[in-house]
């Protein structure tokens, strides 16, 4: 997957800190081929890489006046792929400990608050991918995709009292309500290829990775996006640990300019991503 980011912001007199967390993760399915990351500022970024998610920040100080980021990547993905009905869910005392903050509550997502919720729908089931996957067909059949009906505020259980939200809000739902059937979920970020374009322009966008079978797997509960496409760019407990611009001053914000296509690989092969039954992941094993 061949793409690009642009941001641009007016920063106020005083200046402003920012940290950007838009570039493409390093992981063991995820192969970063060729990037470049540039300011219009003649600034130098603090760049660190955490060593768990592999999430990539960029922290600078920006004077008075336009800061653009542009940001361009090529990323070879190679999925580990397996059948769903191998795919155990794993008792808390079997989690590898990098995993157990994912089974607690955060702030957007309030397992804490939904477990009578979540063992009334799905605490019957039979543990394992097949639940998870009706935990995701839930939330993508209980609420509404819109516009403007959330804000940087609105957790899990806003949306599902509001009925509707975007990709950030589903996500926020599908995760609470897995933790609060013990199964450890997380938060990504990506690119939304595959959406409608009554959506809009290409944009960033939400999915949840789920831990089953040993390693973090895919899925996107507004159903908007292919996760066959998703270049993973952040992970954390909600949206508060990956939201692609932190900022810290008085700065006025324009709308992100994004593109992202397939691409051919160094062979000439051009493989366009597809939904798929298989399960999915681009994280290597637990």
């Amino acid at each position: 997957m061949g793409f690009s980011v642009g941001l641009q912001y007016e920063v106020g007199p005083q200046g402003a800190d920012f940290i950007f967390n838009v570039q493409a993760a390093h992981t063991r399915q995820q192969v970063v081929l060729q990037e470049q990351l540039s300011f219009s500022q003649p600034v130098l970024p603090w760049c660190h890489e955490d060593p768990v998610t592999r999430t990539r920040l960029a922290r600078l100080r920006a004077q008075p006046g336009r800061l653009d980021l542009q940001y361009r990547a090529v990323v070879e993905l190679h999925h580990y792929q397996a059948d769903p009905a191998e795919l155990a869910e794993l008792a808390v005392g079997q989690l590898p400990q990098a995993v157990l903050p994912y089974i607690w509550p955060s702030r957007y997502c309030e397992s804490d608050r939904l477990q009578a919720l979540a063992g009334d729908l799905f605490g019957r089931m039979a543990p394992g991918y097949a639940r998870v996957a009706a935990v995701r067909d839930w939330v993508h059949a209980q609420l509404r995709f819109e516009a403007n009906t959330s804000d940087s505020t609105t957790s899990a259980c806003d949306s599902l009292g509001r009925g509707a939200g975007v990709c950030r809000d589903f996500a926020h739902v599908m995760i609470a309500l897995c933790r609060a059937l013990n199964i450890p979920a997380r938060f990504a970020t990506g690119f939304d290829y595959g959406a409608d374009a009554a959506l809009g322009p290409p944009d960033f966008h939400a999915y949840v990775e789920v831990y089953v079978g040993h390693r973090w797997y895919l899925f996107d509960p507004s159903g908007t996006a292919i996760p066959m496409s998703f270049v993973r760019l952040a992970t954390g407990r909600d949206a508060g640990d990956a939201s692609f611009a932190m900022i810290f001053g008085a700065v006025t914000c324009f709308a992100p300019v994004i593109q992202v296509a397939p691409v051919p690989s160094a062979g000439g092969a051009l493989q366009v991503p597809l939904h798929t039954w298989r399960a999915l992941s681009t994280d290597g094993a637990g």
